[in-house]
């Protein structure tokens, strides 16, 4: 399923608890728990669309940034570079078009007000909620956007081949990113080898979460190692307990969940290569490989002494909406859930979700040291429609370190984070976010964007997630599992 509807799900889970098994960034709690329960770090590409953090003077409607509060110093060096690059463009304008829709927009257009007082450009932000369908209309229709923020790549790619109206980014923008992300950042931006668009804010989705209060109760120690992941959930069973618990229910998105954990498998039994082919079908979906990482899942996932806690036998964990499956970490009922930063939107408001809260969360730790350290995200990217002057310089000034730590200090409420190596995780507001940011700049990181985001949508947001269901809820064979969403790959 694509990340934008995945935001939906979580973004929605973020708001009123109100779908693509992977992930954008910018999802937020609300008000009332910002200070506790702080906003979730974005889970995927469009979750963004519940992302920006919420409050009470948020824009309502898509309104031009700058609208409210001092503009920022223009006297910065950064400044300087970005006005001697780009000359003439006072008094010009940028129109952005995006998922993000009030009220969480406000921290991505206050986010630019650095930009247009160094500049004098004006940016015009429009969000929708059909963002994705009506991108593409006003493509067809000539009438595009300067900018989008494309929450996958896959999305990227389409609007590059189908509609050739995406501009190749400019060579400033390159030497952002080739200075302030890692290379394969820039690979999701890059179609048939041109790079088009520079990432821009990210989400972590490897992580399992835990209550550091009930660890500190029980003498349990967060696990560093795969290993060590495994012992301390047969210590739980020792001691009489159920230690994971888990849900997958989502509608018409059911099966997204376990989406996610197979492909943080793929990455830990197999490597980035593998992973690589795997998303590309240069190796099948039921590749010997693919086996062998959803047998590994299942060790956990479908282990009765091990799920599902405080909730049922391991076939509830169909039944159960993906909303609730880590709820019992926050009550002890529960002592591990595998789930991205952004679940943190579903604790209730009061819940202190820090190292030594109620709740918070550490990274899946690598099952071997032949791949680094794996962690499996999303994000969304700046695709640009125009190569006037100043779009370019709008272009140069997002993907730089210093709209990385604009935009940190613009969201007080918590909920986003990038994989911008210039970002200063001291700007960051919850410690959910710092984590992330330390994740996605720790050097050891090999990244890689959800993969059902990356294939087909007759796979990556149907028999794939219609295939983990089964998988779970009726304990089909894995193989057979995995031949029938083999099967369902478009023959071109």
């Amino acid at each position: 399923m694509t990340s934008v509807r995945k935001a939906l799900i979580a973004g929605s889970a973020a708001t009123a608890l109100l779908l693509s098994a992977c992930g954008s960034s910018d999802t937020a709690a609300t008000p009332a728990a910002s200070s506790t329960a702080a906003a979730a770090t974005s889970a995927g590409s469009s979750e963004a669309m519940t992302s920006e953090a919420m409050t009470s003077e948020a824009m309502t409607d898509g309104s031009a940034a700058g609208s409210s509060g001092a503009p920022a110093a223009t006297d910065a060096a950064w400044c300087d570079t970005l006005k001697s690059q780009f000359a003439d463009i006072s008094g010009k304008s940028v129109s952005v078009y995006t998922s993000i829709v009030a009220p969480e927009d406000k921290p991505q257009i206050d986010s630019y007000k650095a930009f247009e007082a160094c500049t004098g450009v004006k940016v015009n932000y429009e969000g929708s909620k059909e963002f994705e369908t009506q991108l593409k209309v006003r493509v067809s229709s000539a009438n595009p956007p300067d900018i989008a923020f494309i929450p996958q790549p896959g999305l990227l790619k389409t609007l590059v081949e189908e509609t050739g109206a995406v501009k190749p980014a400019p060579k400033s923008v390159a030497d952002n990113v080739d200075k302030w992300f890692g290379k394969d950042w820039k690979s999701y931006g890059t179609v048939n080898d041109i790079f088009f668009a520079a990432p821009l804010g990210a989400n972590v989705k490897s992580f399992v979460w835990y209550s550091p209060k009930v660890f500190k109760e029980k003498g349990y120690t967060v696990p560093t190692t795969y290993k060590e992941l495994i012992a301390l959930s047969d210590k739980i069973v020792a001691d009489g307990k159920k230690p994971w618990c888990a849900g997958i229910e989502s509608g018409v998105a059911t099966g997204w969940t376990l989406t996610d954990w197979l492909e943080d498998y793929m990455l830990r039994v197999n490597g980035p290569d593998v992973y690589d082919q795997w998303i590309s079908h240069k190796i099948p979906f039921n590749d010997p490989k693919v086996v062998a990482a959803l047998e590994k899942v299942g060790e956990i996932v479908r282990n009765p002494a091990y799920m599902n806690a405080g909730i049922g036998d391991v076939a509830s964990i169909a039944a159960t909406k993906f909303q609730d499956g880590g709820l019992g970490v926050a009550t002890g009922t529960c002592f591990l859930h595998r789930q991205a930063s952004f679940y943190a939107a579903n604790f209730p408001a009061g819940t202190k979700i820090a190292e030594d809260g109620d709740v918070f969360a550490f990274y899946l730790p690598a099952i071997s040291e032949d791949f680094g350290k794996p962690v499996e995200g999303g994000g969304e990217f700046v695709a640009a429609f125009s190569d006037r002057p100043e779009v370019q310089a709008f272009q140069t000034y997002l993907s730089s370190d210093t709209w990385a730590n604009e935009k940190a200090k613009a969201t007080p409420g918590g909920g986003w984070v990038s994989a911008n190596k210039g970002l200063d995780v001291a700007n960051l507001t919850t410690p959910i976010d710092a984590l992330s940011a330390k994740i996605l700049q720790d050097p050891k990181t090999v990244f890689r964007f959800d993969a059902s985001d990356l294939m087909p949508s007759a796979v990556g947001s149907d028999s794939f997630f219609k295939g983990m269901t089964t998988w779970v809820r009726d304990n089909a064979s894995s193989q057979s599992v995995l031949d029938t969403i083999e099967a369902s790959w478009p023959a071109s």
